[in-house]
């Protein structure tokens, strides 16, 4: 054979497996198909969320109620047939919000609808009562800082976006008490309001004067706002009695559908089992990991095995505190490498329009194939877009694993985001079980493909 000859059957070798090879639509067209009608077939995914928000209620990190629900979920998975169910030890820290309350005192009295929020202190014995100096931004705080002193300060921020304005519920305590004020008070951080006002963490600076912080209706900030600003001086009222206690115990809780072939490789999807103490914490995230553990209990009931694990995780402590994906990233710190993909939904299980991704541009390209699959199967779904992850999943991700976030549509998510409201009756059965639906074939194709997803 000369070299001509061997040039050529060279050539012929190299091309061939690349010509026949599969595309992952043909691959895994029938099967995301089935997937997808599995998951649309009934509204078990909705119901669960149900059982699960309204048998056990809200589930703060320390709760007896967050302890007895991730019991309760490793009692359901087991019966599911998952693999590996277990909880893996996590402490967290635990704030007991107490007995509390809000009254306009003048020019007139009324009940002032609010919530503490998370990581506050209690106000002193008695509460306290002063006037309301109210503020429009940091920039107008500032220019207002001599009025500050001994008065509670309002931050009347109509809301935009929640990354903007969400700044004041975080860091509004530490301005305020820079400028003397003697407690703070925010506009609730949502852009719709039926009178009911949204909690949420907070932070202190270790060296200004910690003071109580809490949130209002934004119907009430208005109408404050609009009093001072004909010349009358409001005055409230306002008695906390929110503590922080030693941490407590908890537990990531998860379960895992085993690989066929490569079990030690694994594709992780889920969300964060803990809820603010209102509500019920179904749409935050209660929908999240049970979309994510109904994946799991459908790719089962389909006999889909896939090459390597799928492990369903219902994190704890994501609202005050992200201990549980702190402390997941540190019990699988030696096999971050064997993390193909870490999928999270912490954004509501409303009606799903595809993944936000962080990951290289080979893995983005799969990615968008993935997408592609889960468009034809659950139409609107399917965009793949750039910059993904989530609270939970951001620790692992920081070891170079990729990471995704399930996108849906938020036009609603903020009117109920950690508020009383936060129940199931929010969430369309058919919109659940499509977040269920491209959640499995997302993590199934990606766990099942011959080549595991590029780095």
């Amino acid at each position: 054979m000369n070299r001509r000859t061997i040039a050529i059957a060279a050539l012929i070798l190299a091309i061939a497996p690349v010509a026949g090879a599969q595309s992952l639509a043909d691959q895994y067209r029938a099967t995301t198909d089935r997937i997808a009608a599995a998951a649309l077939s009934d509204s078990a995914a909705w119901n669960r969320i149900a059982e699960l928000t309204e048998k056990f209620g809200n589930r703060i990190s320390g709760s007896q109620s967050l302890e007895q629900a991730i019991d309760w979920i490793i009692v359901q998975m087991k019966a599911d047939g998952l693999d590996n169910v277990r909880g893996e030890p996590v402490m967290v820290p635990r704030w007991v919000r107490g007995a509390e309350s809000a009254e306009m005192v003048a020019p007139r009295r009324q009940n002032l609808p609010m919530l503490g929020l998370g990581g506050s202190i209690a106000t002193p014995t008695g509460g306290i009562t002063a006037e309301v100096l109210v503020v429009t931004s940091y920039d107008d705080l500032t220019a207002k800082a001599a009025q500050a002193k001994g008065k509670i300060v309002l931050f009347n921020v109509p809301f935009t976006n929640y990354g903007e304005t969400v700044r004041y519920r975080g860091g509004g305590a530490v301005a305020a008490a820079k400028a003397g004020a003697v407690a703070s008070m925010i506009r609730s951080v949502t852009p719709y309001s039926m009178r009911t006002p949204h909690t949420g963490g907070m932070a202190y600076d270790s060296t200004v004067t910690k003071i109580a912080h809490f949130a209002i209706t934004p119907e009430d900030a208005d109408m404050i706002a609009r009093l001072t600003a004909r010349g009358e001086k409001v005055r409230v009222h306002v008695t906390m009695s929110a503590q922080m206690m030693p941490d407590a115990p908890s537990r990531n809780v998860m379960g895992e559908l085993r690989g066929r072939e490569l079990p030690d490789e694994v594709v992780v999807v889920g969300g964060h089992i803990d809820s603010w103490d209102v509500g019920r914490g179904a749409m935050d995230d209660a929908g999240g990991v049970v979309a994510a553990w109904e994946a799991l209990r459908i790719l089962k009931r389909l006999n889909l095995q896939p090459r390597r694990t799928i492990r369903a995780v219902g994190w704890t402590n994501e609202e005050n505190g992200s201990r549980g994906g702190n402390a997941y990233r540190d019990a699988h710190k030696a096999d971050a490498d064997k993390h193909i993909l870490a999928i999270e939904s912490d954004g509501g299980v409303f009606r799903p329009t595809g993944f936000g991704f962080t990951g290289s541009d080979a893995a983005m390209t799969v990615a968008q194939e993935v997408g592609a699959l889960i468009e034809r199967a659950v139409p609107g779904s399917g965009a793949i877009t750039k910059g993904g992850g989530g609270a939970d999943i951001g620790p692992i991700m920081g070891l170079g694993v990729p990471g995704m976030g399930l996108n849906v549509s938020d036009a609603r998510y903020f009117w109920f985001h950690h508020t009383d409201a936060d129940t199931v009756d929010k969430l369309d059965p058919k919109e659940v079980a499509q977040c269920a639906a491209v959640m499995a074939i997302m993590a199934y194709v990606v766990a099942d493909m011959p080549q595991r997803l590029p780095r």
